[in-house]
């Protein structure tokens, strides 16, 4: 597949993974340049589709990671408007709340919820237990259905 073809069929999903994960539209922005980069700069061969799309989201989750270890010489930006990223307005609430989660667990919520992997799948892709994202899962609903009944 050729950097074009990537862009079209996964920017935007790559966008809102790392816009969740970051918090912050620039640092989204930055991520999934980098993962493109990366994907240019390896030129990895895939088994399918499913595998190129793993593999994206897998190097986006990682950047994201390595842009929390450095937050603490880049302060973070409030989001004005989450509903214009958002594929349909009713989700923007919801989003705006799971943007809060800890890291580990928005991750596996997003990729659940929002992108509709399978359990297992998000197990290979974040290289975790199918166990340890059910909990993930379990601890996300609960602290999600906590704030979404203060607001």
């Amino acid at each position: 597949m050729s950097v074009e073809s990537v862009v079209m069929e996964y920017g935007d999903m790559l966008f809102r993974i790392c816009l969740v994960m970051l918090c912050n539209e620039q640092d989204a922005q930055d991520a999934v340049q980098d993962t493109l980069c990366k994907y240019l700069e390896y030129a990895p061969v895939f088994r399918d589709v499913e595998h190129e799309k793993a593999w994206l989201i897998k190097v986006a989750a990682n950047r994201c990671r390595d842009v929390h270890r450095s937050r603490a010489r880049h302060p973070m930006a409030e989001l004005e408007d989450i509903s214009e990223y958002c594929e349909m307005p009713e989700q923007s609430e919801v989003v705006a709340e799971l943007m809060k989660l800890p890291e580990k667990l928005k991750a596996v919520i997003y990729l659940h919820y929002i992108e509709g992997y399978k359990t297992e799948e998000i197990a290979r892709m974040l290289h975790v237990t199918v166990n340890a994202v059910k909990k993930r899962m379990q601890r996300g609903r609960k602290m999600l259905r906590l704030s979404l009944e203060k607001s």
